[in-house]
């Protein structure tokens, strides 16, 4: 019973991050309705998720022969740490911007969802980056679409209608320039 109840959760959570990246507004309505404990979303999607980044940082070695096993780890650990990281500096600062986001252990769910979501649509852009033999330009290009799941959430977490233009771009600027400014640190120390 127990397995067949942890594989549902583990179908609903994917269910969900399809349904928030295809149809963002059925989507989070979706993920409020589901209810899922945030530590199942963390454990079941987007830590394996990361896992998935990190280890397909290997495959340019399969179609650029210049690039070593050693710099392919380094690559690997940096985008890892670069989106574990990304996560709690998100959570800090947005909760840091909007203190009425956080106030109650509801609306805190609420926003680790939202990030965490967002986040998940990154990985996923990057993980297909890092599987395609080239720099295709309209992978990156998709990373525009998140604003508008960014917009679509603000609903989810329940954002005064006179704020939800400013959260929306703070919220977006951070989900996408944050984990580009930690893997520009992180990659300093990447020894090509």
């Amino acid at each position: 019973m127990y397995l067949c109840t942890r594989n549902f959760l583990a179908m609903s959570i994917w269910h969900n991050i399809f349904c928030v990246i295809t149809s963002p507004k059925y989507g989070w309505e979706l993920i409020n309705e589901s209810n899922i404990p945030i530590g199942k979303v963390l454990k079941s999607a987007y830590l394996p998720l990361l896992v998935v980044l990190g280890l397909s940082c290997f495959v340019p070695m399969l179609y650029d022969r210049t690039i070593s096993f050693a710099t392919s780890l380094m690559t690997g650990i940096v985008m890892f740490s670069t989106y574990f990281i990304s996560y709690f500096i998100i959570i800090y600062l947005l909760s840091g911007f909007y203190p009425e986001l956080v106030k109650t252990e509801g609306a805190t769910a609420r926003l680790n969802d939202y990030i965490l979501y967002n986040l998940i649509f990154l990985v996923l852009l990057i993980i297909l980056r890092n599987l395609l033999p080239s720099d295709f330009t309209p992978v990156l290009f998709l990373m525009a679409y998140l604003p508008w799941m960014a917009y679509r959430g603000t609903d989810h977490l329940f954002v005064k209608k006179d704020k939800v233009a400013r959260f929306v771009i703070i919220s977006s600027t951070l989900l996408l320039g944050l984990p580009i400014v930690i893997n520009a640190i992180l990659g300093l120390f990447i020894i090509k």
